[in-house]
């Protein structure tokens, strides 16, 4: 029987809250009278006294509440620690409250743009050099300390470890995400005593290079000061990672969980937990049910509108879909046979039924989605109704998909397998692709596998389809991630997600990151997406909505029904206490 990690044992087990109360009162104007020969004054004293205890047990009861947070995390285990390189849903929610970019997201409402964190202001857009280059420059805030660790110190966070963190984002051999960079020619320290200073080689809006700085991805501010190796120490950060957010890293459980501890130095002030303990739970049943029995606090959820209503309808727990978790699509391996033909990958677009997929989450929960794009309707995607105005839209049509699949020759159809992973907002989909394809005669193996393994599998460019579910925070980002040539896995100069091999759309999504006129720089990416359509290398399939749980002492602080959030659910937790 496999032993329970020493900092999971309590977790098991529910924690009683118990709150004291008193209360004393002084006269009514609230002097004390402090003549030793009044009667009054013995009175006095032991109301002083009194008030003393109540202080006490007021101190006691607040640090009962404020304790650990226990949370259900919906994989099994984790693949990477280290920030820059963290790319799976699970390991970027890990990754959350431990670091921070220069400038963040509004937490729980992107859209609302961003706000400062470790640099102390948003800088305007600057104006583009003479020769046609930008120079962004950000003041580095003092006081920022750096998580301590097992045989270090916590120490204040410099300009200098600044630059040397985004010249790791930027570098391939270090970072998942340095496709991202390629407007960025140096990071180099500013003319300011605390200042950094990025030099790109043409102007960016602050939509499209503030997301480079924020909190996501490589945006990320790693600290590596403390390791012999410093930030080229890439198994030093990936043991133990370090950053300036709210939570430290302590420990790691292959398979059972992570322990976070609250960062008692941390330039906002006291976290509001005194730690975060993530339980790697893959199965949806037994995280429901640690949360019913008061195991867990939180809990990724299932994205299914009956899971949402009925445990909203339980006393004692809240539970909500809260937009826009990420856009699902299949993404078909345009290098692999018989893939590479084209009437093949239209038979697969055509045999999908998108409406059977949404069916699985139900209304509120899954929206249909018809173009690769971060948000429904955002400038530069496509809306089902226009794609369908363009004949692209691939509405279900299985006599239409055997046609084209005769036309390629494969009228008997053919066999194939793929990965999927164990979570069930990936499995149930490929499931239903499996029975839409067998519909025209074609027969889709799926192997499931834990989520790191599938991760880890399609990446190496072993699917012919890939179902993959991307929250993105620009059209830029998610076009650059899944449709340019340097994104391509294993082949690409910065290999992220390009599953499909697809390519022809570089020089679009290039002119797009320099167009300054966002309505030509929308109708670039339109461009862009109809190409995708017009190869059948991506179909589109629906936006998923995030689901979360949580016990009633769990209070948000802050409102959660906000659209467009990415990596909600840590957002949501990063202002959160207990009542």
């Amino acid at each position: 029987m496999k032993r329970t990690p020493r900092f999971l044992r309590p977790l098991m087990m529910m924690l009683a809250l118990a709150m004291i109360a008193a209360a004393c009162a002084a006269d009514d104007n609230g002097d004390v009278d402090t003549d030793p020969d009044d009667d009054a004054a013995v009175d006095d004293d032991a109301d002083a006294d009194d008030d003393a205890t109540a202080d006490d047990d007021d101190d006691a009861a607040a640090d009962t509440e404020r304790r650990r947070l226990r949370i259900g995390g919906f994989a099994a285990d984790m693949g990477q620690s280290d920030p820059q390189m963290a790319t799976t849903g699970m390991d970027r929610q890990i990754t959350i409250p431990q670091v921070e970019g220069l400038v963040r997201y509004v937490p729980n409402d992107m859209l609302e743009g961003f706000e400062p964190a470790i640099a102390t202001e948003v800088p305007e857009v600057p104006e583009p050099n003479d020769d046609g280059t930008q120079t962004w420059e950000f003041e580095i805030r003092e006081g920022v300390m750096c998580h301590d660790g097992p045989d270090w110190d916590a120490y204040e966070l410099t300009p200098e470890m600044v630059v040397a963190s985004y010249e790791k984002s930027i570098d391939p051999d270090r970072s998942a995400y340095s496709g991202d960079y390629g407007v960025v020619d140096s990071v180099e320290l500013g003319e300011g005593e605390r200042t950094v200073r990025f030099n790109l080689n043409s102007p960016r809006s602050a939509d499209l290079f503030l997301p480079l700085v924020a909190d996501f991805a490589g945006g990320y501010v790693v600290c590596m000061d403390h390791l012999d190796g410093g930030y080229d120490d890439m198994e030093g950060i990936a043991n133990h990672p370090v950053g300036t957010g709210p939570y430290k890293w302590i420990e790691y459980n292959p398979g059972d969980g992570v322990q976070l501890d609250a960062f008692d130095e941390y330039w906002r002030g006291e976290p509001g937990f005194t730690g975060i303990d993530v339980l790697f739970m893959a199965d949806d049943s037994s995280r429901t049910l640690a949360l019913q029995s008061g195991e867990l606090d939180f809990m990724y959820g299932v994205q299914e509108r009956q899971w949402v209503d009925r445990l909203d309808a339980e006393d004692g727990i809240t539970a909500i879909a809260m937009p826009v978790g990420g856009l699902q699509n299949f993404h078909i391996n345009m290098a692999m046979e018989p893939f590479d033909q084209l009437e093949v990958r239209q038979a697969i677009a055509y045999a999908q039924d998108r409406d059977a997929h949404i069916a699985v989450g139900g209304e509120g929960v899954m929206v249909p989605a018809c173009a690769l794009e971060h948000l429904p309707n955002a400038p530069g995607g496509l809306s089902c109704e226009e794609a369908a105005e363009l004949g692209l839209d691939y509405d279900h049509d299985p006599d239409r998909a055997r046609e084209l699949l005769a036309e390629a020759g494969l009228e008997d159809g053919f066999s194939f397998e793929v990965v999927s992973s164990e979570l069930e907002t990936y499995r149930d989909h490929y499931m239903v692709l499996q029975a839409n394809l067998a519909e025209i005669g074609i027969d889709m193996q799926v192997d499931v596998v834990d989520h790191p393994t599938m991760h880890s599998v399609i990446r190496e460019d072993n699917n012919g389809i890939v179902q993959y579910t991307a929250p993105r925070p620009t059209m830029d980002t998610i076009l650059m991630h899944f449709a340019h040539s340097s994104a391509i896995v294993v082949e690409g100069s910065a290999p992220v997600t390009n599953f499909s091999h697809f390519s022809d759309g570089d020089e679009l999504i290039e002119e797009a990151q320099v167009e300054t006129d966002s309505d030509r720089q929308a109708e670039l990416w339109r461009e862009v997406n109809i190409m995708i359509l017009e190869q059948a290398a991506i179909i589109g399939n629906f936006h998923g909505n995030d689901t979360f749980a949580w016990r009633d002492e769990f209070d948000p602080a802050t409102p959660v029904d906000a659209s467009g959030s990415l990596e909600s659910s840590f957002k949501i937790i990063h202002e959160a206490t207990f009542r």
